[in-house]
C-alpha cells in the first residue's frame, strides 16, 4: 500500500510552486461554480421555464462564453495573463450574486451573457500562466493538475450544492458561487502577482502566426467543438435525463455527478503519466477519448437497470481523462507558433461555441424526440469527431514531412 501511494506521489513531482498555487485557485473557484449543473432543473423547478427556454437561455451562456473568451485572449496578449484572471474572478462573484435576482426570460438571457462573458475570460489567460508556469518536459501533467483541481471541484460542488439545495434552496448556491469567487481572487493576489513567481517557459515569437491561418488547428478546433457538444450534454439534458426518466433526486444526481471528478482526481495522473511515457500520439489519444465518451451515451439505451448510468459516467470520464489533458497539451504546444493568447482563446472558443449549440440543441431534440433518440443521435456526431480527429492526424503527418524537407533543404544549402 505504501508503495502504490509512493507511486501514485510521484506522478506529482516536478510541477512548480507556481503551478500548484494556479491549482488551488482553480479548485476554489471551481468548488463554487455548483449552480452550473443544477442550472437547467432550477430554470425548469424554480422558475418554471420551459425546456424549449432553457435551451435559448443556455444558448446565450454559450455565446456569453465565446464572447469573453475572445476578449480574454485578446487581453492577454495585451494586458498579461495576471492582470485578466483577477479582475476576471472579482467581476465574476459580483455578477453571480446578482444573477439570483433575475426571474424572467429575458433578463436571465443577458445575466447569463453577462456572466460567461467575465467569467470564461479567465479560461485563455489561465491557460497562458499554465505555460509560463511550467517547464516544457511538465506541460501535460501541469495540465492534468488544473484539471484536478477543476474536477475535485466539481466533485465537492455538485454533493454540497445537492445539500444546500434540500436545506437553503437554490439562491444559496448563487451565493456561494459569488463568496469562492472572491476568495480565489484574494489569493491569487497574494501568492501569484508577477512579482511573486517565476517564469520557466515564456514564449515570445518574432514573427507569430496567425491561428486563423493554421490549417492543422483549425481542424483539430472543429473537432474540439464537436466534442465539446458531446461532453456538455452531461450539464444539462443528461441532469433532467437522471430526474426525468431515471427518477433521481437531486442529492443523487449531485453524488453521481461528483463521483465524475472523485474518479479523476484518484485516477488521471497516474492514467496520464502511463500513456505519457509510453509516447503515444496527442491526437490518438484525443480521438479515443472522444470515442469513450460517444459510448457513454450509447450504453444508456441498452437496459433498465440503474447501475447503467454509473457505467456511463465511468465511460465519460475516462474519455475526458484523456481528451481533455492531451487536447488542451497539444493547443499549448501549437501556441508557441504564435500569440499564445490567441491560440488559446481559440481553443477555449471551440468549447464556448459548444455551449450555444449544445444545450439548446439536446433540450429541443429531448422535448421533440425523446431521450432515447437523442442520445443515438449524439452519439452519431461524436463518431464524425471521431473521423475529423483521424483526418487531422493525416493532414499532421504531412506537414512533419514537409518540414523535415525543408530542413534538409535548408541544410543542404548552407552546406554548398
Amino acid at each position: 500500500m505504501r508503495t502504490l501511494f509512493r507511486n501514485y506521489a510521484n506522478t506529482f513531482r516536478g510541477l512548480s510552486t507556481e503551478v500548484w498555487w494556479l491549482s488551488l485557485i482553480t479548485f476554489i473557484n471551481r468548488s463554487g461554480t455548483m449552480v452550473i449543473p443544477f442550472l437547467s432543473l432550477y430554470l425548469t423547478k424554480s422558475l418554471n421555464f420551459t425546456l424549449t427556454d432553457v435551451g435559448w437561455i443556455m444558448s446565450f451562456f454559450g455565446l456569453g462564453s465565446v464572447v469573453g473568451t475572445w476578449i480574454g485572449g485578446k487581453l492577454t496578449d495585451i494586458i498579461g495573463y495576471y492582470k485578466v484572471m483577477f479582475v476576471s474572478l472579482v467581476l465574476t462573484g459580483v455578477l453571480f450574486v446578482l444573477l439570483q435576482y433575475v426571474e424572467t426570460f429575458y433578463g436571465f438571457c443577458v445575466g447569463i451573457f453577462l456572466v460567461m462573458l467575465v467569467a470564461d475570460a479567465f479560461r485563455p489567460a489561465m491557460f497562458v500562466a499554465l505555460s509560463a508556469y511550467s517547464k516544457p518536459e511538465n506541460k501535460t501533467r501541469s495540465v492534468t493538475l488544473i484539471r484536478l483541481a477543476i474536477n475535485l471541484g466539481f466533485s465537492a460542488g455538485p454533493a454540497i450544492g445537492g445539500v444546500i439545495i434540500t436545506t437553503v434552496g437554490y439562491q444559496g448556491l448563487f451565493w456561494v458561487d459569488g463568496i469562492t469567487c472572491a476568495l480565489a481572487s484574494i489569493l491569487l493576489l497574494k501568492v501569484l502577482h508577477p512579482k511573486k513567481v517565476n517564469i520557466l517557459d515564456e514564449v515570445k515569437t518574432a514573427n507569430p502566426i496567425s491561428a486563423y491561418n493554421d490549417k492543422a488547428f483549425l481542424i483539430f478546433f472543429i473537432a474540439m467543438f464537436i466534442f465539446g457538444f458531446v461532453f456538455l450534454q452531461y450539464f444539462s439534458t443528461i441532469p433532467l435525463y437522471y430526474k426525468d426518466s431515471r427518477l433521481l433526486s437531486e442529492f443523487e444526481i449531485g453524488l453521481l455527478m461528483g463521483f465524475n471528478g472523485f474518479f479523476i482526481f484518484l485516477f488521471e495522473m497516474p492514467l496520464i503519466k502511463w500513456l505519457e511515457d509510453a509516447k503515444k500520439s496527442k491526437i490518438k489519444l484525443v480521438t479515443l477519448g472522444l470515442f469513450l465518451t460517444a459510448m457513454s451515451f450509447v450504453v444508456l439505451n441498452t437496459t433498465g437497470w440503474i447501475g447503467i448510468l454509473i457505467l456511463g459516467m465511468v465511460l465519460m470520464t475516462v474519455g475526458e481523462m484523456i481528451a481533455f489533458p492531451f487536447s488542451n497539451a497539444f493547443a499549448v504546444e501549437r501556441a508557441k507558433k504564435g500569440n499564445q493568447g490567441e491560440y488559446m482563446a481559440l481553443y477555449s472558443i471551440s468549447f464556448s461555441l459548444s455551449h450555444i449549440f449544445s444545450h439548446n440543441t439536446g433540450m429541443q431534440m429531448v422535448a421533440k424526440f425523446g431521450f432515447t433518440i437523442t442520445w443515438y443521435a449524439i452519439t452519431i456526431f461524436a463518431c464524425v469527431g471521431v473521423v475529423i480527429l483521424l483526418y487531422l492526424l493525416h493532414v499532421l503527418k504531412k506537414e512533419h514531412k514537409n518540414f523535415t524537407f525543408q530542413e534538409v533543404q535548408t541544410n543542404k544549402g548552407e552546406n554548398q
